[in-house]
């Protein structure tokens, strides 16, 4: 069932930093879009994981929502241009290292922090600002976004209803702690069934460790029979340890996930290198 599974790409953040670029505040990834020798690099991290079997490009747009533009410094009609140079610089690595069957999709974060659910702001917060992101989003030529990372499921579908909203697909990733909850304590059977009844094209668990995720992929998979996925973080949220899998266990995990869980989707989060993704592409076959 390998070419049913869409293979995810890996930890776009953690390659950068690999390739000599600084994620620090305030600008954090969307740092690898002020220059022609980063988005080069940028690109470079693209085509890697496309030449290590990604199906998919998710375009450096985990830090474009409007807060985290403003903390910049940007003026606020100069905001768009950075959503519009991470899909860019997708597309660019898509035409470049892809193949007919490869999709640029968008990142979609949470507004304030993906690890503080209580930072979480009003609703009303959340719809003008995820409405913002879909929005260029949509403008730059994106039909499918990850919204992703999402620790409350009341900015998941938030976010969600935004992106639908654009006319656009949207798959939903939620971080998760013990027991299969998410950040906030939540349920993720819960947050998941709430989400797909809302519109969401497939629920996924990102930026999780490896034991956390399989706990929460049995519970995934008994809450709701549509496609679910997972792309778990292998360093830490921190970004800043060693690997927990090595490339081939990394393979072999995802390969017993796709068939004990019936996975339509697969990658990695932090950590994850264009080598661990082609072990996982080896495993999964043509």
């Amino acid at each position: 069932m390998g070419h049913t599974t869409i293979r995810l790409d890996g930890g776009v953040a953690t390659e950068l930093q690999r390739h000599g670029i600084a994620l620090t505040p305030p600008w954090w990834m969307t740092r690898a879009l002020l220059s022609d020798e980063r988005r080069r690099v940028l690109r470079g991290v693209h085509e890697r994981f496309l030449t290590a079997g990604a199906d998919v490009v998710t375009a450096n747009t985990f830090r474009c929502n409007l807060r985290a533009l403003q903390a910049t410094g940007l003026q606020d009609a100069g905001l768009g241009w950075m959503v519009h140079a991470a899909v860019g610089v997708a597309l660019a690595a898509r035409n470049a290292a892809g193949n007919p069957r490869t999709r640029v999709v968008a990142s979609m974060a949470p507004v304030a922090d993906a690890y503080r659910p209580d930072l979480v702001p009003d609703d009303d917060t959340l719809r003008v600002e995820h409405r913002w992101l879909a929005t260029e989003l949509s403008r730059a030529g994106v039909d499918t976004v990850l919204v992703e990372t999402m620790n409350t499921a009341r900015e998941a579908r938030a976010a969600l209803a935004e992106v639908l909203a654009t006319g656009g697909t949207a798959w939903v990733g939620f971080v998760c702690g013990d027991d299969a909850r998410l950040l906030s304590g939540e349920p993720l059977a819960d947050a998941a069934r709430a989400v797909v009844a809302d519109g969401a094209a497939a629920v996924l668990v990102n930026c999780t460790d490896p034991a956390r995720t399989e706990v929460c992929l049995r519970e995934l998979r008994a809450a709701v029979s549509g496609p679910i996925g997972a792309y778990p973080n292998l360093e830490g949220r921190a970004g800043d340890g060693p690997a927990a899998l090595d490339p081939k266990a990394f393979g072999d995990l995802m390969a017993r996930w796709r068939d004990e869980y019936a996975l339509a989707l697969a990658g990695g989060c932090c950590g994850t290198t264009p080598e661990h993704l082609a072990a996982m592409s080896d495993r999964f076959g043509a």
